[in-house]
């Protein structure tokens, strides 16, 4: 395996997991609202999306896999069990999802839900387990076809049978731990291990006394549906003034080509470098206001429309991206940096003002 990256949404303390392998890539338990975060991480690595994995069907968020399909072709896998619509290989326990020359292995792990899945990297290094097994604890049992017998069994059967040096990878944490071993786990988890019997952990799930997820009502029914929103179209919410991408770094970005074929027509463009640089010999762009960095953010609001797109333009497009951060907080939506800055520009051989032909 040539990658391996651990991704993690705040907001409902999930964990996405990246494996990649001779340039196909698997996400594993993709978040609906980090779907661009993800898909930008894989442009920038240079990394073919050919599957997403769900470990089970969630009920504290909604799965991106049908928007990764819509916007790369990849593949929706998930537990045949889990009894989901729109999957595209609905696993059975023991089948293989591959990437590259490397794969993992489905073990069925029910308990927390009547369809969990837990994934084996084939040299038995690693395994991903969802919600079956935590670090230092497990998924509930009390909704979903939920038995903390079956939990039990499959915990202690698939999952603890595995090497001792075997890292474990769950579904979320909520104190940020990221990794365990079966090692770990098989002395130290409070519910399953050391010498806890069946009717030990069923007497602990039994009075654990927790509320329904906020977003069961909601995340449950959508990601029966594998994620797939009722309005597709605006589910995809995607710029639509110019073909903008959004870095790994959270920032919009626009190509010189996609500049100067958006017509710029309603497009504000704001050079921020300093005044000497402006007219140094990169030049600047036809149509460029000079708003150097350190005042853009008292000059923003009174010199440029919010409603209108900001293309930010610098050197080398570093300070410009940090200036499309500034006017984003400063509640410009539309705002965007230049890729490559003035030198990216004139390497293209496009039109500037002033400067060195």
């Amino acid at each position: 395996m040539q990658l391996f990256r651990q991704l993690f949404d705040p907001a409902s303390s999930t964990y996405t997991y990246l494996l990649a392998d001779a340039g196909e890539a698997i996400l594993i338990d993709p978040v609906f609202e980090q779907a661009r975060r993800d898909a930008a991480l894989l442009r920038e690595l240079g990394l073919r999306l050919v599957a997403t994995l769900e470990t089970h069907v969630h009920a504290d968020h909604v799965t991106a896999a049908w928007l990764h399909k819509r916007r790369s072709g990849s593949r929706i896998v998930l537990a045949a069990a889990a009894g989901a619509q729109g999957a595209d290989v609905p696993l059975a326990h023991g089948d293989r999802v591959a990437f590259g020359a490397r794969h993992l292995q489905a073990r069925a792990t029910p308990g927390h839900t009547a369809g969990c899945m837990s994934y084996v990297l084939d040299d038995l290094s690693r395994a991903f387990t969802g919600d079956a097994l935590l670090i230092r604890g497990c998924g509930r049992t009390d909704f979903q076809q939920g038995s903390a017998e079956r939990l039990y069994r499959s915990v202690h059967e698939q999952l603890f049978t595995l090497p001792e040096t075997c890292l474990l990878y769950p579904g979320h944490d909520y104190r940020g731990l990221t990794v365990s071993s079966v090692g770990e786990e098989r002395r130290f988890n409070p519910r399953l291990g050391g010498d806890s019997s069946p009717g030990d952990f069923a007497g602990y799930m039994q009075h654990l006394g927790l509320p329904h997820p906020k977003l069961i009502d909601t995340a449950v029914p959508a990601n029966l549906r594998c994620g797939r929103p009722a309005d597709e179209l605006a589910s995809l919410d995607e710029p639509t003034w110019a073909p903008v991408t959004l870095s790994f770094a959270g920032i919009w970005e626009i190509a010189p080509a996609a500049l100067e074929e958006c017509g710029r027509g309603d497009v504000q463009i704001v050079d921020v470098r300093e005044p000497h640089e402006f007219a140094a010999e990169l030049g600047h762009i036809a149509g460029a206001r000079l708003i150097p960095l350190g005042s853009l953010g008292d000059r923003a609001t009174t010199e440029l429309d919010p409603a209108r797109p900001v293309v930010l333009v610098c050197r080398s497009g570093t300070r410009s991206a940090q200036a499309t951060v500034l006017l984003g907080r400063a509640g410009f939506p539309h705002a965007a940096n230049l890729a490559g800055g003035m030198l990216r520009w004139r390497a293209e051989g496009r039109p500037a003002v002033g400067g060195q032909t």
